[in-house]
């Protein structure tokens, strides 16, 4: 019997610890909570803003929460852990949606992952979100350090989805056809390249001082088959946050790593 109370009472001190570990709601509430430090006060300030008009316009709370450690924690439960904690999203709504980011380190890699309460489950599927909005929209700035860019790219389409924009199925369909005509240009730049090379050969006119230069030729063949990120949508706000309205999670969302 005593055996299994130090059992017991060991379970739960270690499980209060690493609750602990998940920081707490704020007070006075936010929706952008940059604990990594990785954006400017203009750029917390932009987001605060937009996020707010959203909520008071639809309701949906989206929460952004940045980390310099997940504490040992899997990304997916940390993220949930936070929405579940601080109550975001409407109660008897669950349209809360946690998107938290913990940035590239030396010894780390960086990772993203977006928690949607349960109300949103069926408008943002885990494949939309793992396949096209973190994948498509969000890793390929953070790899540049561009946390804020990735998180507004991200944060647009979650928002046009939510609002009716357009469906879930129809952004996936548009990123996809995306890519196929990214592959077009890229493809007449390499041959274009390619046979600048060969003619330079044949003139013996190629040297690395006269020709194009490779980090160059490089350069345009991967900018063409990037695509940019639209910050029309994200409009500032008015006001200060409510407060977050209970909001429960269930486990769907989706992320990734670099």
């Amino acid at each position: 019997m005593k055996k299994i109370l130090i059992i017991i009472t060991t379970f739960l001190c270690f499980g209060y610890s690493g609750f602990a570990q998940i920081p707490e709601r704020p007070n006075p509430p936010r929706l952008v909570n940059d604990f990594a430090n990785i954006l400017s006060q203009s750029e917390i300030d932009q987001l605060e803003s937009g996020l707010v008009k959203f909520d008071n316009a639809t309701s949906t709370q989206i929460v952004v929460v940045t980390v310099s450690s997940l504490e040992g924690y899997d990304p997916a439960d940390f993220a949930f852990t936070i929405g579940e904690k601080w109550g975001v999203g409407q109660k008897g709504k669950d349209n809360g949606l946690i998107v938290m980011v913990k940035p590239k380190q030396e010894n780390s890699r960086g990772q993203v992952f977006i928690a949607t309460g349960y109300g949103l489950e069926g408008v943002l599927p885990d494949a939309v979100i793992n396949s096209t909005v973190v994948d498509y929209e969000m890793i390929p700035r953070f790899k540049e350090n561009d946390y804020f860019g990735g998180i507004v790219a991200g944060i647009n389409v979650i928002m046009d989805i939510t609002k009716g924009e357009y469906t879930a199925e129809e952004y996936k369909q548009n990123v996809g056809q995306n890519k196929e005509a990214g592959i077009v240009p890229a493809l007449i730049i390499f041959i274009l390249i390619f046979v600048f090379i060969m003619r330079g050969r044949r003139n013996r006119f190629y040297s690395p001082g006269r020709s194009l230069p490779f980090w160059l030729a490089m350069g345009m063949l991967s900018g063409s088959s990037r695509s940019g990120g639209s910050f029309g949508n994200f409009s500032s706000g008015s006001g200060g946050f409510g407060g977050f309205g209970g909001g429960s999670f269930g486990g769907g969302g989706a992320g990734g790593s670099w």
